[in-house]
């Protein structure tokens, strides 16, 4: 600890406090984000099994072989998946602290991100064109909540890496926003697990 004596009062001030106090709260963070993913975990479970209670109550209205098109779906995930890539790829140049090739491959993740929302987006407003909205049996009650649910996610972490750019813009690649990169990375891929789980569970045994 360096420490210096006040001229005017004779205070002793450690500089190193603070800096060992930034460390640990930086060394907290991992931990609480991951009692965080934790708490997402029991939150999807639980709307995954409502679904699945749900997923046969039809009212009379369509099921998802009517409904469901799996080549469409199966560009949605091949984005999500493709993006997990080039977020890998943002977090190696990271490592081997390229500013400009993390700017590039998280703002590819962020292209690819959107291009999922926009055509989640699009197939709800389908959807509810064709009369087969949340409201119409609770078979698609639990399906847009559950596929809602996870595009929420989805759109938090594109928030999120909206705001990395500034970050990285303003302090590049420091040891907190190395942290956060690390944070969202973490974010991101948990994503992509929870959304085979949907396109598994919802799409391919709903259109089967």
């Amino acid at each position: 600890m360096n420490i210096h004596t006040a001229p005017l009062d004779g205070t002793l001030v450690g500089h190193g406090d603070d800096h060992g106090e930034t460390h640990s709260e930086a060394g907290k963070t991992p931990l609480g984000f991951w009692i965080y993913l934790m708490s997402d975990c029991i939150l999807f479970a639980s709307v995954f099994a409502g679904f699945a209670v749900v997923r046969g109550n039809l009212a009379g209205g369509p099921n998802g072989r009517e409904l469901f098109e799996l080549n469409y779906v199966a560009i949605e995930t091949a984005l999500l998946l493709i993006s997990s890539l080039t977020y890998g790829l943002a977090m190696i140049a990271v490592g081997q602290n390229k500013l400009k090739a993390v700017y590039g491959w998280l703002a590819l993740t962020f292209l690819l991100g959107l291009g999922f929302i926009g055509m989640e987006i699009n197939e709800f407003a389908k959807l509810i064109a064709e009369g087969a909205g949340p409201g119409r049996s609770a078979f698609l009650s639990g399906f847009f909540t559950l596929v809602g649910t996870h595009g929420l996610h989805v759109s938090a972490g594109l928030i999120w890496m909206g705001v990395m750019f500034a970050h990285l813009a303003r302090r590049g690649l420091n040891e907190i926003n190395q942290t956060r990169l690390l944070l969202l990375s973490l974010f991101w891929h948990f994503l992509d697990i929870i959304w085979i789980g949907v396109f598994s569970i919802v799409y391919l045994m709903g259109a089967a």
